[in-house]
Order: structure tokens, then C-alpha cells, then sequence
């Protein structure tokens, strides 16, 4: 993976997508959990709350997938997201530092990603330097 200063992650349990990139340059990453097709559903008066437990190995790899970014959205629907940022405060907490904002998103494109992704940083890089 080429090094870009920036990374966006939309995640949900059943794929991550993370791209890396630069105004000019996109490079693409898709994840898939072991078990990708868990459907957990809450019942009245059932025990349980019905949610699948976290993934740890899946959220290990995610997080290796940002590899060297130093600055990461982290976006996506449901609570993946946050399983993801409470899994890297947690086992890898010298990235936490880089990740920068998360977001709820439905189910965009690609192409919808990166964009918001730009347009996000590109706020932040007004404000801040960029350093390596």
C-alpha cells in the first residue's frame, strides 16, 4: 500500500472498505469478517439482546488496513464503527490518535466515500498542518 496522509473506513459487519488517498490518488482495501453472513434478530421476551458479538479478528484487520495514515475517518452504519474505535483504544491505542472523526453513513459508493472523505479533510487541512 502506497502511503497517502490520509485514510477513510466505512464499515459495517459485514465488509470494511478502506481507501487511502490524496487529491489525486485512491487506493482501495475491502475486508470480509470469517462468519460474514450472521443475522442476529431480537425477539420479545427473549434472552439476549440479539447482536452478534464483536469480531476481533475482523476489526484486527481493519485496523492494519489503515496501516501508516495519519489522519482516518472512521464511518459507516450501525455500531461497527465505534466496535472499531473501542478495538484500536484498546490493542493498538498510539493509532487512536489518527483517527480524527467518525461519522454514521448509510451505504454510499466508492466514490461517495472518498468525496465526503476530501471534503472532510479538506476542512481539517485549512486548520492544520500536515506533518509525517
Amino acid at each position: 500500500m502506497s502511503e497517502h496522509f490520509h485514510a477513510v473506513v466505512w464499515i459495517d459487519h459485514r465488509e470494511a472498505r478502506v481507501f487511502h488517498f490524496n487529491a489525486e490518488d485512491v487506493a482501495k482495501l475491502v475486508i470480509h469478517p470469517d462468519n460474514k453472513h450472521v443475522h442476529l434478530h431480537h425477539k420479545a421476551n427473549a434472552i439476549g439482546a440479539g447482536h452478534a458479538a464483536e469480531d476481533h479478528k475482523f476489526l484486527a484487520a481493519v485496523a492494519e488496513a489503515i496501516g501508516a495514515a495519519h489522519e482516518v475517518l472512521v464511518t459507516g452504519p450501525g455500531g461497527a464503527k465505534t466496535e472499531l474505535v473501542k478495538y484500536i483504544s484498546k490493542h493498538e491505542p498510539r493509532r487512536l490518535d489518527t483517527i480524527k472523526g467518525v461519522e454514521s453513513s448509510d451505504h454510499p459508493t466508492d466514490g461517495q466515500i472518498v468525496a465526503h472523505a476530501r471534503k472532510y479533510f479538506g476542512a481539517i487541512d485549512l486548520t492544520t498542518p500536515q506533518k509525517a
